[in-house]
């Protein structure tokens, strides 16, 4: 830039309206979808119960919005198209807020930078349509419109063509649109939504989503099958929590149900789709015992207060905002989701038994059929006249299976009826097949005895710490001088953790305890392990989130090693303690422990069905 000449003396003006209209579209309306955003809110402040969207060219040439809420008066057009006018507000208390709207600032805005046309009508009034382009309008003119009204925006950015270069292509923004329009019929599960892309002479519907009916619960679940589909609705949470004027309802999925990114994340306060950070940092703590770094859990949450408790009026696009006390908010939604978490218990997600049954490739060309299931005493009566010749001389080729049947009837069918089943064997010394009374379950061992061990590991540190055992030689350990200073600065806290090191001179280390319960341990991998852990985590991770991290890379060290052999009372005792454990079903990094399959899916794999 060149320097500005000391003898000139810049003069300070006016700016005209036109530039003041285009300024405020700039913060305003950044992209096609935070257009369609403001005129879909428009129409759910005016009351509507049918919103129709259309966009052609990813909303770049035509964005029309149609509702039938109830529309405006001919006389209140030129005014609508003003800054700073709305029926929403009346300018007296900016904290009681309860439309989506209160700016007045939208349809200005969109007037200053493109073709506007509004076309409505309000009952007892004869309809009427306003255009402006480029912040020039026009005359009101006589128009045969429907009840409610209809906005069309033509050439987006015409007014103002250097905007059309940060443009992304059509796609990019029809999914943008798309996400938009989705997230507003989350939050009004009682409005019907259609949103098509005609840009071709064929219009394709994008989204529907009809009206729900029923309770409020009942309806959301409606709504989120439409938007984010039936698999969440399968395996998702229901979250109703209320602490001090804070009411979080909603659905938040389970662990091992997650994303790759942080697409399906849909957060609502007092009704109004936002991407709050605070609240953004909540829903991702409260997954981190139960998710790997790269995944994302899914959730839809509704947080509603007092509109005086919230602050809506820090950003133009309304997609943040304040609390009064943002510690409650965030501390409401970190227990209600881990609470809801603990709760599940053992359960997975039943996308992995179906990740599991595609994977399988049943053999083609195999005639199918339909068998009927005979009764239990029938079966084991054919077992018995089928059974190969010299079996009961052969039992180390069954080892497993036989010391199962060998356990008394009873215990068996009664272990049938827990969750997880009777344990029936063990493969590759890794999984266990356990048989439940309609199905079977596929457990990983290692997974699911390292949650268990990081359970109790989290309890004991609760209640009284954790018990330590002291190394008969102590392990001294050479550091880089970063990482030796890294871990000595958390000496006291480790401690707390059941570890307890100490400097040795330079930069080594000596261990001189080490957590019980995980028996006997190689100090010099518990400690390497540890310190990827700490270099991976964000250093501003609160300290409890950095020791919960290195309690897991501990557990991983105490678990059962695959490749173990596990006898039958090993495997039933790990079974039950799943059942009797939170977050049970899925492993330290958001892998699921177990995969169910119902006798009927099974029976789908070899055509019995």
């Amino acid at each position: 830039m060149n320097a500005p000449d000391p003898n000139i003396r810049p003069e300070i003006r006016q700016l005209d309206e036109a530039a003041v209209n285009r300024i405020a579209a700039g913060e305003m309306v950044e992209r096609p979808a935070s257009a369609v955003k403001e005129l879909v809110e428009n129409a759910l402040d005016a009351g509507a119960q049918r919103i129709e969207v259309a966009y052609a060219d990813g909303g770049k040439t035509l964005i029309r919005v149609r509702d039938d809420g109830h529309g405006m008066r001919g006389a209140d057009l030129p005014l609508a198209l003003s800054r700073h006018a709305t029926s929403k507000i009346d300018g007296t208390d900016l904290l009681n807020i309860h439309s989506f709207g209160f700016r007045g600032e939208a349809l200005a805005s969109l007037g200053a930078v493109g073709r506007l046309t509004i076309s409505t009508r309000a009952a007892g009034e004869e309809g009427a349509a306003i255009t402006v382009e480029g912040g020039r309008m026009g005359a009101v003119r006589p128009e045969a419109a429907r009840y409610g009204t209809t906005v069309t925006l033509r050439d987006l950015f015409y007014a103002t063509p250097a905007r059309l270069k940060f443009m992304r292509s059509d796609r990019a923004e029809a999914q943008a649109i798309a996400d938009v329009v989705k997230r507003l019929a989350l939050a009004e599960p009682y409005v019907s939504f259609t949103l098509a892309d005609v840009s071709s002479d064929t219009p394709r519907e994008v989204f529907r989503a009809d009206a729900a009916q029923g309770a409020l619960f009942d309806a959301l679940e409606v709504r989120m099958a439409s938007v984010i589909g039936r698999d969440f609705s399968d395996n998702a949470l229901r979250i109703d929590a209320e602490r001090e004027g804070l009411h979080l309802t909603g659905f938040a999925a389970l662990p091992t149900y997650s994303r790759g990114a942080a697409v399906a994340q849909y957060l609502f306060v007092n009704g109004r789709p936002v991407r709050d950070k605070m609240l953004l940092g909540a829903l991702r703590a409260a997954y981190a015992d139960v998710l790997s770094r790269d995944r994302h859990p899914v959730a839809a949450l509704f947080l509603a207060c007092a509109p005086e408790l919230v602050d809506v009026n820090v950003h133009p696009a309304k997609s943040e905002v304040r609390f009064r006390d943002p510690g409650l908010a965030r501390g409401l939604l970190v227990s209600a989701l881990r609470h809801a978490l603990a709760g599940a218990g053992h359960r997975a997600s039943s996308t992995v038994a179906g990740a599991m049954l595609g994977a399988m490739q049943p053999q083609r060309g195999v005639a199918s059929y339909q068998m009927d299931r005979p009764s239990r005493q029938a079966a084991q009566s054919a077992y018995q006249l089928q059974a190969p010749q010299g079996f009961s001389e052969a039992p180390a080729l069954w080892s497993d299976a036989e010391t199962v049947s060998a356990r008394p009837a009873a215990a068996i069918d009664d272990a049938l009826d827990a969750p997880l089943g009777a344990a029936r064997a063990q493969l590759h010394e890794t999984y266990i097949i356990a048989q439940t009374r309609d199905g079977i379950v596929l457990v990983d061992a290692h997974a699911a005895h390292e949650r268990l061990v990081y359970e109790r590991l989290k309890a004991q540190r609760s209640e009284a710490g954790i018990a330590t055992q002291a190394l008969l030689i102590p392990e001294i350990i050479a550091l880089s001088s970063l990482e030796a200073a890294q871990l000595l600065a958390l000496t006291a806290d480790l401690a707390q953790l059941g570890l307890v090191i100490e400097s040795f001179g330079g930069s080594s280390i000596m261990v001189r305890e080490t957590p019980a319960i995980l028996g006997q341990v190689d100090a010099r991998g518990l400690i390497r392990d540890i310190l990827d852990e700490l270099s991976d985590l964000d250093q501003s991770a609160a300290l409890q989130t950095r020791l919960n991290a290195v309690l897991s890379r501990m557990a991983c060290h105490g678990s059962v090693r695959a490749g173990r052999a596990l006898r039958v009372e090993e495997m039933n005792a790990l079974l039950r303690e799943m059942e009797a454990t939170p977050l049970s079903g899925q492993c330290n990094h958001g892998r699921p422990t177990s995969v169910t399959l119902s006798l009927a899916e099974i029976e789908k794999l070899f055509g019995r069905r």
